[in-house]
């Protein structure tokens, strides 16, 4: 036989409350995650990168890389193993970029961990897998055949493709990036449109 006394009445003060609450966190979600532009980040987009702006000197020396043309973020940065890696690796990487962000703990050179470097390093080899096996170049780069995948591709390639510059304040005319797939749209705002007319 049950305890009727264990269960609160139907009508208590709590339900509401506890409603309520729930309503609340999860409108705070929601609004965090419109503001924060969540849905962004699954994409490939590389314009996503630059929601916090630290990323914008990093995104404007890709923007005018040779890299641009063949690959976006996430073909260097995440891993292309399989579907579900690439978006823990993602999520991962996200949180722990958004914890420092908003805790504001960004240093002014923002520089790779150790997980995201193998990453890269294995997506280097992915996309040029032809270059690091050719044998052409046994016999003017001593030493290349043994240490073509062991060593990391940018201690030879430095500025691939993010230039050798890589602080937030050293990469010039830095400003939020404007998006070059978009010609039909307005780059000049209208005020300073109205502005220039007069």
């Amino acid at each position: 036989m049950l305890n009727k006394n264990i269960f609160p009445p139907k009508n208590s003060k709590w339900r509401t409350t506890a409603v309520f609450l729930i309503a609340v966190l999860i409108g705070l979600g929601l609004f965090m995650a419109r503001e924060s532009k969540i849905v962004s980040y699954m994409s490939d987009d590389p314009q996503a990168c630059v929601n916090c702006h630290v990323m914008t000197p990093v995104y404007n020396s890709w923007m005018h890389s040779s890299h641009r043309e063949w690959a976006n973020c996430n073909d260097c940065h995440v891993p292309h193993d399989n579907v579900f890696n690439k978006y823990y690796f993602k999520a991962k990487d996200g949180l722990y970029h958004a914890s420092v962000f908003t805790m504001r703990a960004e240093p002014d050179v923002i520089e790779m961990k150790e997980a995201s470097q193998e990453v890269v390093q294995s997506n280097c080899i992915r996309c040029h897998v032809q270059q690091v096996t050719q044998v052409k170049y046994d016999g003017w780069i001593e030493g290349h055949r043994e240490n073509r995948t062991g060593r990391q591709c940018w201690s030879c390639h430095k500025q691939v493709p993010h230039g050798k510059v890589h602080g937030l304040s050293t990469i010039k005319f830095n400003i939020a990036p404007i998006p070059t797939d978009r010609e039909d749209e307005l780059v000049i705002p209208e005020w300073m449109q109205e502005q220039i007319k007069e």
